[in-house]
């Protein structure tokens, strides 16, 4: 006697085979989608970091996906009866999911961090930001797309759904599961090993996808003490490569227009001499300006490219935006410095400290020529900026102007691009620096470099990372040494925000 199958039990393989395909399709849209997250990165640059990156971004996609459809799909094809109802559903998941995917691919691009409850205070600084520059038309635009994107996921079920039996034919569910769990396996496999030996190119790669937990081997090194867990978790995320070789710079081409009637003169003090006088002059000051470089070229690096010190070597067969640009659009720019100039990188620009020409002028000076440089005459015809701290212990100084500064906290990068902003120039700070435009700044943090060594200030702490992931933090007030917790996710978007012009990434 053959016992037909129930109409129930049909239409439940039927949904069951049909939600396979489905959650399959997606895999390919989702790994598509994560191709943001390997593109935003550094390469591993060798086959072993290449391999697992490949391995990593197949097998942990696939899985996070498919695991998706196990818990939110698999479930309402066994309890629902109407199958239009449980396409219509899976959809809006699918459509949701990715979505979400797609929006923490682009945040990590933009900030090198994922959604997450610890990244919840700096996504929403940075949501403000971008929110406040959004009109009605962008909304209803990206309700749209979202429209769209869900349209599309109702046309791929229904487009699935009619042609299941016949993709039920072809038996490859097998080799296909197979091929992505063996990813899956030999990415934590290798990934074992590297943890092990700290092996730069493979680790570095462990924030690089959503809700990614690589096996380790530090729990059973741990549990034997043999291992300070904490200490080695927050060594490993801070590890980065402080040899830049090549550099992108500028980013992007500068497109702006300046007036090249005004007049600005900008002083970079290169001793800790007293310039105490310059506060008879009635000068605005911004006493939480920090001035991070290790060595006169690289103050003078920083100040005229806006960039840290660490890019210093591959500048030298570049020009300057600040430079270029004004005497490119006809501005008079003049350098004034007591010494001979490094590597006479800018001698073209040289000119004696008489020479007191309209336009713009760079000077780097110490204490005792700064007195006699500035006068009121000057304050009355330039706008006008003086930055001090060089040389400084704790690198902290004074940014004095004539301007309407206002920035809670400025570096030596912040000089550039408030100058370029100040003659007119509206062209985007990040195409030529890692600085911010502090007559409108958009940050409440900063970073720069000091040598080897990464700094990041915020919240009146200087955060002090070493090539190797060692680390210390101060108190900018005291000097002294600080019990506050490391904020991963904060220095994670600074060296992401770093190292924006090395060709690396």
């Amino acid at each position: 006697m053959i016992l037909a199958e129930s109409p129930r039990r049909q239409r439940v393989t039927k949904l069951v085979n049909w939600g396979h395909w489905f959650a399959f399709a997606n895999i390919i849209i989702a790994i598509v989608i994560a191709s943001i997250f390997v593109f935003s990165s550094p390469m591993p640059g060798t086959g072993v970091g290449t391999l697992y990156l490949l391995t990593n971004w197949l097998g942990h996609i696939g899985f996070m996906t498919f695991f998706g459809f196990v818990i939110f799909i698999l479930p309402l094809c066994y309890l629902a009866t109407n199958p239009r109802a449980i396409k219509a559903s899976a959809s809006i998941i699918a459509a949701v999911g990715l979505a979400l995917l797609a929006f923490d691919a682009l945040l990590f691009n933009r900030t090198g961090f994922h959604i997450s409850f610890h990244s919840a205070d700096l996504l929403r600084t940075e949501a403000q930001t971008q929110i406040s520059e959004f009109y009605w038309q962008q909304w209803a635009y990206l309700f749209m797309l979202f429209l769209v994107w869900l349209g599309f996921q109702l046309v791929l079920a229904n487009a699935i759904w009619k042609r299941v039996e016949r993709f039920s034919k072809h038996k490859i569910g097998v080799p296909v599961a197979s091929f992505f769990v063996v990813c899956f396996v030999s990415s934590h496999a290798v990934h074992v090993w590297a943890d092990a030996e700290l092996y730069q190119p493979i680790i570095k790669q462990d924030n690089m996808f959503p809700l990614s937990y690589p096996a380790t081997a530090k729990t059973t090194m741990s549990r034997y003490g043999l291992l300070d867990l904490a200490a080695y978790e927050e060594r490993k995320q801070l590890q980065f490569n402080s040899d830049i070789h090549n550099i992108n710079y500028p980013a992007e081409p500068v497109y702006c227009s300046i007036d090249s009637g005004k007049n600005m003169t900008v002083i970079v003090q290169t001793d800790e001499g007293d310039i105490s006088g310059i506060n008879d002059l009635g000068l605005n000051a911004l006493e939480n300006y920090h001035s991070t470089a290790s060595s006169l070229d690289g103050l003078i690096t920083t100040t005229l490219f806006g960039v840290p010190e660490i890019y210093q070597d591959s500048l030298s067969n570049k020009r300057p935006v600040l430079l270029a640009l004004p005497v490119g659009l006809g501005m008079p720019v003049s350098i004034h410095f007591d010494e001979s100039l490094p590597a006479d990188m800018f001698s073209g620009y040289q000119q004696p400290l008489s020479n007191n020409h309209n336009g713009l002028h760079l000077a780097f000076l110490p204490a005792s020529a700064i007195t006699d440089y500035v006068t009121p005459e000057m304050l009355k015809n330039n706008n006008v900026m003086i930055a001090t701290g060089y040389g400084n212990e704790n690198a902290q100084g004074v940014l004095y102007s004539n301007m309407s500064l206002s920035a809670d906290i400025a570096s030596t990068e912040d000089l550039a691009p408030t100058i370029m902003n100040a003659l007119g120039c509206a062209a985007p700070t990040t195409f030529y620096s890692t600085g911010q435009n502090l007559l409108s700044p958009s940050r409440k943090w900063l970073v720069s470099t000091s040598g080897e060594r990464i700094v990041v200030f915020h919240n009146g702490k200087r955060t002090d990372v070493l090539s190797n992931g060692s680390y210390e933090i101060t108190d900018v007030t005291t000097g002294k040494r600080s019990n506050a917790p490391l904020n991963v996710d904060l220095l994670s978007q600074a060296i992401k925000h770093l190292s924006r012009f090395s060709s690396q990434n």
